[in-house]
């Protein structure tokens, strides 16, 4: 299956997501207010690792975990464990944040 990849490079400027405003038409809008409050769970994903469970109780403070993922590279970023966008790590007021570039359309969950 081709993965069928949207940039988000037109968009600029950085804004928090639960500061966009929600600009929907009237008859969408209507269809989708049931949906407006339903919680999802949000995962920006920085990396993996494999271990056994011996290795996992050797480590501590300090420890140096290695990633499967390149300093530089894309995350991932899931919606309810499906894979919907890549992004980068930003700083926002102190607080680690993700900008998404791409979002997925296809909803591949390879990774």
């Amino acid at each position: 299956m081709a993965e069928d990849n949207l940039t988000l490079d037109e968009f600029g400027g950085q804004m928090l997501a639960s500061e966009m405003p929600i600009e929907i038409g009237d008859k969408i809008a209507s269809d989708l207010a049931p949906v407006f409050d339903v919680p999802v769970n949000i995962s920006a994903v920085l990396g993996r690792a494999n271990m056994s469970v011996a290795q996992l109780l050797q480590l501590g403070q300090g420890s140096i975990l290695e990633l499967d993922r390149k300093v530089g590279e894309a995350i991932d970023i899931y919606v309810n464990n499906r894979l919907v966008a890549r992004g980068e790590v930003v700083v926002v007021d102190e607080r680690l944040g993700v900008t998404m570039t791409e979002i997925i359309k296809d909803g591949d969950t390879a990774g």
